[in-house]
């Protein structure tokens, strides 16, 4: 019924019982799949007299709990995943210059600029969601949202493993980069994203441990 778009985006569901009379199976067997629906993201259920289970408009939680139960199991390893993030950086980026908007550039410069406010605070926890966020933003202006749901799950997990490099880097590159997108010259922007993201994969592979100041990235 989402497939075929019989139930759009904020839709509520009938209930359990006119679901599982239309469908012709038991309401056990539609409970199941409201569970399975949720967990992947695909429904949300609020509980009281307004409640029910509603059609949500797409999540990537799915794709980072399946990424993160298989880095669990050991199938991705960091060298599997510090290879695919560069993969993905360096196309983002290339994207970004053709794609993104001025004010999508200006939104990028202030989360740089709170960045920078973090760090000269000490506000690690801020510090974190904002470098995050960082990246999550220069993906969503390549308007595909494949690469949105593969950048977002593979930094998830990257951060588990990943060894803080020193903010005298981090900060210099992110506003060298965004000269580089606000110029649209994707060559340049491509080679410093490469050559960063690259440096980086050499440090979290190899095995240093995180000092006092160092920023996770």
């Amino acid at each position: 019924m989402i497939a075929s778009r019989k139930l759009r985006t904020g839709d509520r569901l009938p209930s359990e019982r006119d679901v599982a009379e239309q469908l012709g199976i038991s309401r056990n067997s539609v409970r199941l799949a409201i569970r399975s629906l949720t967990d992947s993201g695909l429904l949300s259920v609020k509980k009281g007299m307004s409640g029910g289970a509603f059609v949500q408009g797409g999540s990537a939680s799915a794709v980072r709990a399946s990424f993160a139960d298989l880095y669990s199991l050991g199938t991705l390893q960091p060298a599997h995943l510090t290879e695919a993030r560069l993969m993905i950086g360096v196309e983002v980026v290339r994207l970004a210059c053709q794609r993104a908007t001025d004010n999508d550039l200006d939104v990028l410069e202030a989360n740089i600029l709170e960045a920078e406010k973090a760090v000269r605070a000490g506000d690690l926890e801020r510090r974190s969601i904002l470098n995050t966020e960082f990246f999550g933003l220069l993906a969503r202006m390549t308007r595909n949202p494949a690469l949105e749901i593969m950048m977002d799950a593979v930094m998830e997990i990257t951060v588990k493993f990943a060894v803080r490099p020193s903010n005298r880097d981090v900060m210099p590159f992110r506003r060298s980069l965004l000269k580089d997108l606000r110029a649209r010259d994707a060559n340049a922007s491509e080679k410093r994203m490469r050559q960063y993201l690259e440096k980086l994969q050499k440090i979290y592979l190899s095995g240093l441990v995180s000092q006092p100041g160092d920023e996770r990235d």
